[in-house]
């Protein structure tokens, strides 16, 4: 066999390669063109009115002593409890949060230190069912002796009827971009091949309301807006074309 015959059986064996290599290249092109899919996205969100509060409600004291601390703070936080139980909240609803005993040191107008002081502080958080009194049930803690009250928040007692709600929503938005999408395409959709739904999201009013100082008496009720919530989904649904 001379060189010009291996040359041409040579050229011949790297044509049949290309050839092969570029069968499989179309064919794997042609199956996955077949494998048509619409991917959308839908949103849904449902606002209502809040029924219910957490608040954190804490007394604050302070005394040369230990002892003397704690007796202030114990009195001031059984008044609390007992006032917060005559305007309507359950002994259920109220649970201890925090509690502290620290020292604390004390300085004169120069910045030197002059002794040492105690301080207790209580908190307790109060779950308040009858947003109507909310108003008037904070000025109740003030007067019995609160001086620290942290930011309120709402929420809704019936969570999952209002996140069925905004889920359904969602994806019956989705199905809607879907069909629309199809009809301008001019293609027909087949079944559902994966539905995706986010973690719901919350739009929570929160009202900050901050108290320092001792108890005295509030003649008007503190006003308290309770707003919306707006409770979110996204869901992403695949639709196989027909």
């Amino acid at each position: 066999m001379n060189k010009k015959t291996i040359f041409i059986i040579g050229t011949l064996l790297i044509g049949a390669v290309l050839l092969s290599a570029c069968g499989q290249i179309e064919a794997q092109g042609v199956a996955s063109t077949s494998e048509r899919y619409i991917r959308v996205s839908g949103s849904g969100e449902v606002a209502v009115v809040p029924d219910i509060a957490y608040i954190n409600i804490g007394v604050h004291s302070e005394a040369e002593d230990v002892s003397s601390a704690l007796e202030a703070n114990n009195t001031q936080a059984t008044e609390l409890t007992e006032a917060l139980k005559a305007e309507g909240i359950e002994e259920k609803d109220i649970q201890t949060a925090n509690f502290n005993v620290y020292p604390q040191t004390r300085y004169d107008n120069m910045g030197q230190p002059v002794g040492t002081s105690y301080v207790v502080d209580n908190t307790v958080y109060v779950t308040v069912r009858d947003l109507a009194n909310l108003g008037k049930m904070l000025d109740t803690a003030i007067s019995a002796g609160a001086n620290n009250i942290y930011g309120i928040s709402f929420d809704i007692a019936d969570k999952e009827t209002v996140l069925a709600q905004a889920r359904e929503l969602a994806i019956k938005d989705a199905e809607a971009k879907a069909q629309s999408v199809a009809e301008v395409a001019g293609v027909t959709l087949g079944q559902i091949l994966s539905i995706d739904v986010s973690t719901p999201t919350y739009n929570q009013p929160y009202f900050g309301y901050g108290m320092g100082g001792g108890a005295s008496r509030v003649e008007t009720s503190v006003p308290v807006s309770a707003g919306q919530i707006v409770v979110s989904y996204t869901a992403t649904l695949n639709y196989a074309i027909e």
